[in-house]
């Protein structure tokens, strides 16, 4: 088996959109846990749970709620919102020990997060923004899509936009993306990796050209900013060559679009790879919706068979293989020692995010 990336586990992980979780239960599998997630009758917060009865096992999320009650599907064991066990049948007494995990969930920008480690730890100041997500500011169009791969795979994929030029030519990728030196900085203490492309003078490629009408050559900027281990978000910039964002950062001929990635580790060589593509202008019209989600959703496959090609790769290679590593590594490189490192220092939460 190739090398797995240790999961940090008292950290915030996105287990869903918010929209995902309702009165229909849904079962994830999060840092190897099972959970089961459902919104309650009573006051409509997010629950977690773990999704397996404590009788025989039996996944909770094949079960039915009967009020903000889990009824199992199997033989009965009822657990309330909090994991305790109400019902057991054919006798009155229950079981001391008839009780299942429940999770610490914080809902915030359109997404579900999860705290799978000790709970005393939970605290909801250390989770990344992504404060576009449900801004009216914004539009966004969002998908999830899960990998066969172990999830520092997709940290290094999305960390090296390189691989645009090559995986998404004709989408995304233009020569330039992968010509263009980047710059990196990395904020250890706050678990921070920032990698920026700056594009003078690039192709514009089908993505822009089509959401934005632009003809002929473009400014691109490209700045990362990977919170490890969950969130990642792209900024990015494009502009007609020759136009400037104004003195006070406003940008009235430039057109803005935030990308947000939550890598969530599911288990051992699988991650789910939730995705969104929020843009700034354009906002009313569904051709340009319906185009960046189909488009978007192209290129996430297009990683998705990459990931899931690599995995079953890595999987056959002889013990003690090398890497090369080069300049364009250097932000996945950072972020793969921040990795290990929350594991190694018991998954120390992150610095408050303001």
């Amino acid at each position: 088996m190739p090398h797995m990336t240790a999961f940090a586990r008292n950290q915030w992980y996105v287990a869903a959109y918010s929209h995902e979780v309702g009165r229909e239960l849904l079962g994830r599998t999060i840092l190897g846990e099972p959970l089961v997630f459902y919104r309650s009758e009573d006051d409509g917060t997010a629950v977690a749970l773990a999704d397996r009865c404590v009788h025989r096992r039996f996944p909770l999320s094949e079960s039915r709620l009967d009020g903000d009650r889990i009824v199992c599907g199997y033989h009965g064991f009822t657990y309330d919102t909090t994991g305790s066990c109400v019902y057991v049948p054919g006798q009155k007494r229950i079981p001391r020990t008839a009780r299942v995990a429940s999770y610490p969930v914080v809902e915030r920008d359109s997404f579900v997060w999860v705290w799978i480690g000790d709970p005393a730890l939970a605290d909801p100041g250390t989770i990344p923004r992504a404060r576009h997500m449900d801004s009216a500011d914004w539009t966004t169009v969002s998908g999830m899509e899960p990998i066969d791969a172990d999830y520092g795979l997709l940290v290094d994929n999305l960390l090296d936009l390189s691989h645009e030029t090559y995986l998404h030519g004709g989408y995304i990728g233009t020569p330039e993306v992968a010509e263009t030196p980047i710059s990196t900085e990395v904020d250890e203490g706050a678990g921070i990796v920032r990698v920026s492309r700056h594009m003078d003078d690039a192709e514009c490629p089908p993505f822009y050209a089509r959401s934005t009408g632009i003809e002929g050559r473009i400014t691109r900027w490209q700045d990362i900013e990977y919170h490890a281990p969950c969130l990642y978000l792209l900024h990015s910039r494009i502009a007609p060559v020759g136009v400037l964002p104004e003195a006070d950062g406003s940008d009235p001929n430039g057109f803005r679009t935030e990308i947000t990635y939550a890598i969530t580790p599911s288990s051992d060589g699988h991650v789910y790879d939730f995705w969104a593509v929020s843009r700034d202008f354009a906002k009313q019209d569904e051709e340009v919706t319906t185009f960046l989600r189909d488009f978007n959703h192209t290129v996430v496959m297009q990683d998705v068979d990459a990931l899931n090609l690599l995995q079953r790769t890595l999987g056959t290679e002889r013990t003690g293989y090398q890497e090369l590593s080069i300049n364009i590594d250097t932000g996945g490189l950072a972020a793969r020692r921040i990795l290990a490192r929350l594991v190694e220092e018991g998954d120390k939460p992150m610095e408050k995010v303001l």
